[in-house]
């Protein structure tokens, strides 16, 4: 990331907005936004399948399930923050991963620029490429802060968006478990 880059853009942006860039209150702002910038988008330089790389032997396929992932990330449109639930599910193919994993995969993708939708299907791709497991399912519950702060201004809506991969496409079964589990 470019620090410098980052601070000379908010500068500009406090000036298009008519801001005063030089009194006491934003004259480090420029700074603190690019470190900022630095933490929140940290993950547009992880590789999510570095969590995934250590694993687990196990000797059935009952599935995995982490549920309630608290996210947060940022919509690519508007530059406004969403945030929300991730959860995931998935039946191992002899190997399982520890679940802390599956937290830290959510959080490399949900740490860039993202749309919920490419956001969800990144994850269960992520799993089906590192784990090769049986299937996938990931579900993502989240709050829009386009749609609460500006637009509609509709707080309290929630987006949901649902990717299943492998035996989950087709078993209605494996399908109503996982939303059993997640009452």
């Amino acid at each position: 990331m470019d620090h410098e880059k980052v601070k000379e853009g908010v500068r500009l942006l406090l000036e298009g907005i008519g801001e005063d860039v030089t009194r006491e209150g934003l004259v480090e702002t420029p700074d603190r936004i690019a470190r900022m910038y630095e933490e929140i988008y940290g993950g547009m330089e992880e590789d999510a399948s570095e969590h995934l790389k250590k694993r687990f032997h196990v000797d059935n396929d009952a599935m995995v399930l982490e549920k309630d992932i608290t996210f947060y990330s940022t919509c690519e449109h508007h530059l406004l923050p969403f945030y929300g639930k991730a959860h995931i599910a998935y039946i191992p193919n002899g190997e399982v991963v520890g679940l802390s994993k599956l937290a830290r995969t959510v959080e490399v993708f949900a740490r860039r620029l993202q749309l919920q939708e490419q956001l969800t299907g990144q994850i269960a791709d992520a799993l089906e490429k590192e784990l090769n497991p049986k299937g996938v399912m990931v579900m993502i519950e989240a709050e829009h802060m386009c749609m609460t702060m500006r637009g509609i201004k509709k707080p309290g809506s929630q987006t949901v968006t649902i990717v299943k991969r492998g035996i989950f496409e087709n078993n209605q079964e494996l399908e109503d478990t996982f939303f059993r589990m997640l009452r």
